[in-house]
């Protein structure tokens, strides 16, 4: 059973003529006979009766409804699809890494709010790794996440990269570590640590800096907040290893002390990802076009205002 086999139908059943339902829809009375012929061979039962008008049999009376509800389904699908091609897509969701959502996605928001006024955006803040889980999923259209190389191993990944951004030490005022010029990764050795929980692609990061430099990572608190470490870390004697784009505003913060470490300076890649069919949606190719360019701007602002 064919779709154009029930469209046929349906014309006939609706005209009560073959030649009429042949100027419907557009083709000859042949085919049109041809295509109902066709479906009574399929549910082996005559659908019409052929003396004169074309009138239903009972066959025909039963299998009206169920043509009519297919149909209408084709088509209200088929208008989905010309809608999604067109840009008429009713909500967009983007999950990102906590800074991003933050500090980097903000004007990409309004911006995009601006010429999209109609797509409804949700924004969620996930880790890396969750955040790509989703996407791969299809719950998500767009994830901003930290780059690392298993993204590059799949071929439906279009990846974007948006900036790097170092990793620097936040830490008490009074932390015994703030009154060191310079600071390397050897005096963090067994340091109490506050750290990002798994699933987030810093935690990852930093755990791999301390293996390559052959020393202990001494992680006593697990957070998932970038507002919890700074309490934390305020209150208490712990350090955490946080993205420069959060430790910005804490520099004036008299409670806290935000140092670099040296030898070497570990940095993060800040990519922006989706899928192969998803780029080709209006929208949302829009909203990635929009982020590489308002969002390395503002990290090029951002290196500026450091010079």
């Amino acid at each position: 059973m064919r779709l154009e086999q029930l469209q046929a139908f349906l014309a006939v059943a609706e005209t009560g003529n073959f030649q009429q339902a042949a100027q419907k829809c557009g083709v000859s009375q042949s085919t049109i006979s041809r295509q109902v012929q066709s479906l009574e061979a399929t549910v082996g039962i005559s659908l019409f009766h052929r003396q004169g008008n074309a009138k239903l049999t009972l066959g025909g009376d039963r299998l009206l409804p169920h043509a009519k509800k297919i149909c209408q389904l084709w088509s209200m699908a088929e208008q989905e699809l010309i809608d999604l091609q067109a840009g008429k897509q009713t909500e967009l969701c983007v999950a990102g890494i906590p800074s991003a959502c933050a500090y980097q996605l903000p004007p990409v928001l309004q911006a995009f709010a601006k010429n999209y006024p109609k797509v409804q955006l949700r924004v969620t803040t996930l880790g890396s790794d969750r955040a790509l889980k989703v996407l791969k999923d299809g719950l998500i259209d767009i994830a901003i996440v930290m780059n690392n190389p298993f993204l590059a191993a799949s071929s439906e990944m279009v990846i974007e990269r948006l900036y790097d951004e170092r990793i620097q030490i936040l830490m008490p005022a009074n932390h015994p570590l703030s009154k060191k010029e310079h600071i390397t990764w050897r005096d963090l050795h067994h340091c109490p640590q506050a750290v990002f929980k798994d699933g987030y692609g810093l935690q990852r990061l930093v755990q791999d800096q301390f293996n390559r430099q052959g020393i202990c990572l001494n992680a006593v608190l697990e957070l998932n907040s970038l507002e919890a470490f700074r309490g934390i870390v305020k209150q208490g004697s712990l350090i955490a290893l946080l993205p420069e784009t959060f430790l910005t505003e804490l520099v004036t913060d008299p409670n806290l002390t935000v140092r670099s470490l040296n030898d070497p300076t570990l940095t993060r890649e800040i990519v922006l990802v989706t899928t192969s069919d998803r780029i080709q949606i209006p929208p949302i190719q829009y909203f990635c076009k929009l982020a590489a360019q308002l969002i390395q701007k503002v990290d090029l602002a951002n290196v500026k205002s450091v010079i």
